[in-house]
C-alpha cells in the first residue's frame, strides 16, 4: 500500500521504534512504581527517561510538568475540563478538531461557559488581533491548534499567547499540537504557553495509544481522574504531586518505551528536514494535479507556513467517493471526509462532503507521489 494519511497516525513507524517495543516488552513490561523489583523499578526508569526527553525536546519547565496521557484527545480534555470553571468566556476557532470543539461545545450548551469561535481566513490562518478583539473580562482560556490538520496552516501561536499574556495574567493558553509536534520546533520557555497537548503517534512517531499533556507550573488543574499512582497508596485523595496528580491508573508505559525511540528518530533526523520533506512531496503533488486541471486546493500556498499536508477536491467526484476508489482499486491511502473538523468545512464550503486529504511521511518517496497522481488522473478523466 502506498500510505498517505500520516496526519492520522505515522506509518511505518522508524525501525527503531518497533525494535524498542519488541524488547520492553519482552524484557521490562512490569507496572512502574507499583512495586520495588528491578522490572517495576526499569519500567518507572522508563517513564522518567520520556518525561525528560520531552522536556529537553521542547525546551519545557521540568520533567515532572509532563503528564502521560492516552493521545492527544485524553491530553485536551485534561486541559479543558481541568482548567474552566462555571462562567468562564473561551475563546477558540473554526479550525479546531473535535477535540477541543466537542468538550467546549458541551460546556457550552450546559450553560457552563460561553464561547466564542475566531474564523480563519482564506489561507486558513488566524490573525493574532481577531482573538485580542475577541477578549472580555470573562475570558479564561484561549484554545487553539498550532497547524490545521485539514488545511496543514501553521497558526502564529507565539504572537497569540504573547497578546493573552498581554492582555491577563487569568487568561490560559491552550496549544493542540498534534499536527506539529516534531515537525514544527516548540520552545516552550520562548512561548508563554500554558498548556500544550500532543500525541506520541504522529509526528514524533511513536505508537498508537500514546500522548502528552505539558502543564506549566503556573497552572493549578483539577485531576481528570483518579486512581492509583503507585508511589502514595495512603493518601484518601489523588497526591498533590506532579504528574502523578494527573495520572491516576497504570500508564502506557510499553508506548511510551516506543515513543523515546520515536523521538531518537526525530532529532536524529531534525524537525525542520523532516517538515520541509514532507511539505515538497506535497507540493509535487499539487503541481502535477494542477497540470491535469479540474482540482481545486485549500490552505496556505506558502511553503513555510505549512506542514506536510494536501487537502483538494474533484469537480466530477466527492471525496469520499475518490479516497474509496484510491483505497480499493490503486491501494493508495489518503483521508476523504471531513477530518472531525467540521467547522473549517463548513467555512470553506466543502461540508457535507468534505475534502481528500494527502499527507505524507519521512519514507514517502517522490516515486509514490507521482503514482498517486497518476491514479488521480486515471480515475478523474474516466468519469
Amino acid at each position: 500500500m502506498i500510505y498517505l494519511d500520516n496526519a492520522a497516525t505515522s506509518f511505518p513507524k522508524p525501525e527503531g521504534v518497533y525494535a524498542a517495543l519488541d524488547r520492553f516488552a519482552r524484557t521490562a513490561l512490569a507496572n512502574p512504581g507499583r512495586a520495588g523489583h528491578k522490572m517495576a523499578l526499569a519500567a518507572e526508569h522508563t517513564l522518567d527517561d520520556g518525561r525528560h526527553r520531552l522536556n529537553r525536546h521542547f525546551n519545557g519547565r521540568g520533567a515532572d510538568r509532563w503528564v502521560f496521557t492516552l493521545n492527544c484527545t485524553d491530553a485536551l480534555n485534561m486541559a479543558i475540563k481541568g482548567s474552566v470553571q462555571d462562567g468562564d468566556h473561551v475563546i477558540t476557532t473554526d479550525l479546531e478538531h473535535n477535540s477541543i470543539s466537542r468538550p467546549l461545545v458541551a460546556l457550552a450548551e450546559a450553560g457552563r461557559i460561553t464561547l466564542t469561535r475566531v474564523p480563519a481566513d482564506a489561507s486558513g490562518t488566524v490573525d493574532p488581533e481577531a482573538i485580542r478583539a475577541a477578549i472580555t473580562p470573562k475570558t479564561r482560556l484561549v484554545a487553539l491548534t498550532h497547524a490545521s490538520n485539514v488545511l496543514g496552516t501553521i497558526q502564529p501561536i507565539t504572537d497569540i499567547a504573547r497578546l493573552c499574556r498581554e492582555a491577563s495574567d487569568a487568561i490560559t493558553v491552550l496549544i493542540d499540537a498534534a499536527q506539529t509536534a516534531g515537525v514544527v520546533p516548540i520552545d516552550l520557555q520562548a512561548i508563554p504557553i500554558d498548556l500544550l497537548a500532543l500525541p506520541g503517534h504522529k509526528c514524533l512517531f511513536g505508537p498508537t495509544g500514546t500522548g502528552a499533556l505539558y502543564v506549566n507550573p503556573r497552572m493549578k488543574l483539577r485531576p481528570w481522574r483518579e486512581g492509583g499512582t503507585g508511589g502514595d497508596s495512603s493518601t484518601p485523595t489523588q497526591p498533590s504531586e506532579f504528574p502523578y496528580f494527573l495520572e491516576g491508573g497504570t500508564p502506557n508505559v510499553l508506548g511510551v518505551a516506543g515513543l523515546i525511540a520515536g523521538i531518537d528518530f526525530v532529532e536524529e533526523r531534525g524537525a525542520d528536514a523532516l517538515r520541509q520533506h514532507e511539505v515538497a512531496l506535497c507540493d509535487r503533488a499539487r503541481a502535477q494535479l494542477q497540470e491535469i486541471g479540474g482540482f481545486e486546493f485549500f490552505g496556505h500556498t506558502d511553503p513555510t507556513r505549512r506542514v506536510g499536508t494536501l487537502s483538494f477536491r474533484s469537480e466530477v467526484l466527492p471525496a469520499p467517493e475518490l479516497g474509496g476508489i484510491l483505497d480499493q482499486a490503486f491501494d493508495i491511502a489518503v483521508r476523504p471526509g471531513l477530518h472531525c473538523s467540521p467547522y473549517i468545512h463548513k467555512s470553506l464550503g466543502s461540508y457535507p462532503d468534505g475534502l481528500v486529504r494527502m499527507s505524507p511521511g519521512p519514507f514517502t518517496t517522490e516515486a509514490e507521489i507521482d503514482q498517486c497522481v497518476a491514479a488521480l488522473r486515471e480515475i478523474t478523466s474516466g468519469v
